[in-house]
């Protein structure tokens, strides 16, 4: 079985069927950004242009994003992030200082506030002391309320770092294709791409961003 084929054989499919998903949408660019897919409201996809996160305010939205989306649909999370932006939060050093009950009634919407109240913290402490340094992947880990699946969406959204978001989505898909079984943990599929698929930043954005589209849709059908 060659693998490599495969995977590669099914993303073209999903890109040829799907067009380019734009991920990581951002509030900056939701008046003048397109939204390529059938789900979520926000127009901050910008399709082809991998220059984004281009500052460190985006790249950390991105990061918030990355942890109020756990447990809850992207639509949430565009509630949470545009009330905390209304309150001018979207800064880590505002963030961090800012009194507890009006960042609780800002991430109301994403669901578990009280939960991400406190994940949210304790990343943007870290956050502020990497002073725009790339964290390790071991770092982002051994935070509290990080893990894998948030943390490789830190890594390849906010730093273009080639690291393989695992997801719900992934597995399904997988497991239809009789590639993988119950068996296999996060790192197990993780790999399966990575050892599979050139070590490309922009490639592993749109593969995961494709998959998450599929499977929305076939949900919906």
């Amino acid at each position: 079985m060659n693998i490599t084929k495969i995977l590669s054989d099914k993303y073209s499919s999903m890109r040829k069927a799907f067009g380019f998903q734009g991920w990581w949408p951002l509030l900056e660019l939701h008046d003048k950004g397109i939204n390529p897919a059938k789900s979520g409201s926000m127009k901050g996809y910008h399709p082809k242009d991998y220059s984004y996160p281009k500052n460190d305010s985006q790249r950390f939205e991105i990061c918030l994003g990355a942890i109020l989306a756990q447990n809850t649909s992207w639509s949430n999370v565009e509630k949470a992030l545009m009330s905390l932006k209304s309150r001018r939060l979207l800064d880590a050093k505002r963030l961090l200082s800012a009194d507890e009950k009006i960042i609780l009634e800002a991430i109301r919407p994403a669901g578990y506030y009280n939960q991400k109240y406190r994940k949210l913290k304790i990343f943007t402490e870290f956050y502020i002391a990497l002073d725009g340094k790339t964290p390790s992947r071991d770092d982002l880990l051994n935070l509290w309320g990080i893990g894998p699946e948030t943390c490789d969406s830190i890594l390849l959204y906010a730093y273009k770092k080639e690291e393989f978001v695992v997801d719900t989505y992934t597995r399904r898909m997988l497991k239809g294709m009789k590639l993988i079984d119950n068996s296999w943990t996060y790192d197990d599929v993780k790999e399966l791409f990575e050892d599979n698929l050139p070590r490309d930043y922009k490639m592993f954005q749109e593969y995961h961003a494709l998959i998450v589209e599929r499977g929305k849709r076939m949900k919906v059908k």
